[in-house]
């Protein structure tokens, strides 16, 4: 299993539960991905993913941290020594913003903010360098959706000076709208306890570009916009006459959503992710024998509730897969070394 995020360490335990030996790779130092790193302490406690993680553990899973496949790790490997490979690397590729400005110091990715924030809530040191903090800093959030509000709750706790949270689209209503009748996701406006605690937030916003000094954000350039659906399935943007503003800022914080999965892995495999960034599969399996996919990797950015349905529906097609006649001999596959080295070493059969 690739990634031990929600769809990963779903499929791994149902898999352990089915008799498989199961062997998790996380490219970070701890398991969890986005239960550990990507979702604030005060949204969910880390003693829910260790506790978990302790479990499939002593269920007989294998973990291994710090190792990237398709870089410390030969994709190649996984083919030659495992009976079945799933894909659960998420959809970490954020969408950038190609306006003027977009490189100043100061604009930062959601998910760099809030990871480094995980790590710091789990003892980690940051480097007065590369720290990104909100401390004192009049912050603007662009992107309404819940990794925004994310953003927010952590703005709140680390004191910054004033937050704003912009969001391109109009604002909802506050009841279901006629749409989107029941069973259908409701169109209506969310509050967040994040949203609760302060701050501002604003729609049919559209940020144009940033500015500042000495190669540091200071100002936020935007329009007020119309955003409708357009021909091609996008959005139709048309900015209202005379609504430009300026904004001062410190910190802008990029919650634009997700392009789809990193490719590395899936390219190694031989695989091209689909027009959506995310790996194309024939309800779980890929075109590559032996080789599945599961959770955003799959259908793309959701919810972690998706993602373990997604990991559990692998599970039970691999271990089809793996029942079939000709792949009930198992061949004994070689198990990673502990580590970042990613050296294989053979286990015998199992």
């Amino acid at each position: 299993v690739v990634g031990s995020g929600p769809a990963g360490l779903a499929a791994a335990q149902q898999l352990a539960r089915a008799g498989h030996l199961v062997t998790v790779f996380e490219k970070n130092d701890r398991i969890g991905g986005l239960l550990r790193y990507g979702i604030p302490d005060f949204k969910m406690e880390k003693t829910v993913v260790d506790r978990r993680v302790a479990q499939l553990g002593a269920e007989g899973v294998l973990f291994h941290t710090g190792i990237e496949v398709g870089r410390s790790v030969p994709v190649a490997a996984l083919r030659r020594d495992f009976d079945a490979v799933l894909l659960a690397v998420g959809a970490t590729v954020p969408r950038a913003l190609a306006i003027p400005g977009a490189d100043l110091a100061g604009v930062h990715y959601a998910m760099d903010f809030l990871t480094q924030q995980n790590r710091v809530g789990a003892g980690r040191s940051v480097g007065p360098a590369g720290q990104i903090t909100a401390r004192n800093k009049r912050v603007v959030i662009l992107g309404g959706g819940d990794t925004g509000s994310d953003c927010l709750g952590t703005c709140h706790r680390q004191g910054a000076h004033s937050v704003a949270q912009f969001e391109l689209l109009a604002e909802p209503p506050a009841d279901r709208h006629a749409s989107t009748p029941w069973p259908l996701w409701p169109m209506q406006l969310r509050t967040s306890h994040a949203h609760e605690e302060g701050g501002e937030r604003d729609w049919s916003v559209s940020t144009v570009a940033f500015s500042g000094d000495a190669g540091g954000v200071t100002r936020l350039h935007a329009v007020r916009v119309d955003a409708s659906p357009g021909v091609d399935g996008g959005l139709a943007v048309a900015e209202r006459p005379g609504s430009a503003f300026t904004l001062d800022v410190d910190l802008v914080l990029l919650a634009l959503g997700f392009t789809g999965a990193e490719p590395t892995a899936a390219k190694g495999l031989g695989l091209s992710l689909g027009p959506r960034g995310t790996v194309p599969t024939d309800g779980y399996a890929t075109a590559v024998e032996g080789v599945f996919a599961a959770g955003d990797a799959r259908r793309g950015a959701s919810l972690i509730v998706w993602a373990i349905r997604e990991g559990r529906d692998a599970a039970a097609a691999i271990d089809a897969y793996l029942r079939t006649p000709a792949r009930r001999a198992p061949h004994g596959p070689g198990i990673p070394l502990s580590g970042s080295s990613g050296r294989y070493v053979t286990s015998g059969s199992r």
